[in-house]
């Protein structure tokens, strides 16, 4: 699983961290606090798992991040050949690499022999390796140490108490408590209503379509169709029925409806950005494919401008998934695949086509308006 981090910038006395818009900055300053921060860059508590954080040129600004499982000793060698050449770029110098999971005994950390075939790896590509970790979860008292330093060692403190913690917290983050935990946020909520829906739209394609509509009224229904899935997720209505799914379905089929859609996802961290996501989980859940893909590149280019690497790149295999044809979804996930900075991804709607959804910011908290999506007690978006 390779995604952006929430950006570090590493400076002597600690590793400084330069997040997404609305989020403030924090400094982290020893091995543990890097390591119990861990579940809030990537939005979930990883286990058994290397993590690497790829350090950016010039200084140490962290680019990439990336997760996979701890290989069996035989594959150790085919994982570290696969995994480095993600950083071998003119934007990297070197990697941190904590490697989560197994018990230490009297000769240090386990895996030792795959951090050692880490380090020479990435001495094949020219690349340091600046840090290598090892902890045995990512909880409280947990114990940690360096692979190179027997005397760099000791305990965990609270996640919950870390600075990127608060910042992540403050900016409505949640972390779940496993990446297997975050991928069933996408699951269908009812296969049985994903399968009545899948033939009544083989039945009927164009559900918004009537003898005598022109293209604009059409157009103009699929707009009305988004806009009354918008205000039902503020009345916190529930998931749509069989007829409004199917109507939602082929309104995300418009060219300018998709833009549109994408637009909301600019600038980040808005309280409309953030509803929006709400609008595409839930939809991600309730279409059946090849239709799901659009809710899924929606959900998946929103997840990737707010920095949220682990929930984009689920929600784009699952567009991809849905429709492996699909042009924009595959551009998309090869984007993210390769580590794009996501502000280079910004201009992705064609704002030119796109049509006006009508859609205003919802009420504040306490405004007395409808409920918008910062006064719900469950975990905002659903995925973080």
């Amino acid at each position: 699983m390779l995604a952006p981090i929430r950006g570090f910038a590493a400076h002597s006395g600690g590793v400084t961290t330069s997040t997404p818009p609305g989020i403030s900055r924090a400094t982290l300053s020893n091995p543990a606090d890097l390591i119990a921060s861990l579940p809030y860059l990537l939005g979930f508590r990883p286990d058994d798992s290397l993590v690497l954080l790829g350090h950016r040129v010039p200084g140490t600004t962290i680019g990439l991040m990336l997760r996979a499982d701890l290989p069996p000793r035989e594959l150790q060698a085919q994982q570290a050949d696969a995994l480095i050449p993600r950083f071998a770029d003119h934007e990297h110098n070197g990697v941190t690499a904590v490697l989560v999971g197994g018990s230490a005994d009297e000769n240090g950390p386990p895996h030792r022999e795959f951090a050692a075939e880490l380090e020479r790896g990435l001495a094949r590509h020219n690349l340091r390796l600046f840090h290598a970790l090892w902890t045995a979860e990512i909880e409280p008292g947990a114990p940690w140490s360096c692979y190179r330093d027997p005397d760099c060692r000791g305990v965990l403190p609270d996640p919950q108490e870390t600075v990127i913690a608060a910042a992540t917290t403050e900016a409505g983050f949640v972390v779940f408590r496993s990446r297997e935990e975050l991928a069933a946020v996408l699951e269908p909520r009812s296969p049985e209503a994903i399968a009545r829906r899948a033939d009544l739209l083989a039945s009927c394609p164009e559900p918004l379509c009537s003898p005598g509509m022109s293209h604009s009224d059409v157009l103009d229904a699929a707009v009305g169709e988004l806009r009354d899935a918008f205000l039902r997720q503020r009345r916190g209505a529930g998931p749509p029925d069989d007829d409004q799914a199917v109507r939602l379905a082929h309104a995300l089929t418009f060219n300018p409806v998709r833009d549109a859609c994408l637009a909301l996802a600019v600038p980040p961290h808005t309280s409309l950005t953030r509803e929006a996501e709400e609008v595409w989980l839930t939809l991600v859940r309730e279409l059946p494919p090849p239709h799901r893909a659009e809710a899924a590149l929606h959900l998946g280019y929103t997840a990737l401008m707010r920095g949220e690497g682990a929930l984009a790149g689920m929600a784009l295999a699952n567009a991809v998934e849905a429709d492996p044809a699909h042009v924009v979804a595959q551009l998309l996930q090869a984007a993210w695949n390769i580590g794009t900075d996501p502000a280079k991804l910004t201009g992705l709607a064609d704002l030119s086509t796109a049509v006006d959804l009508g859609l205003s910011p919802p009420p504040e908290p306490g405004s007395g308006g409808e409920a918008g999506p910062g006064q719900r007690s469950g975990p905002p978006r659903g995925m973080r």
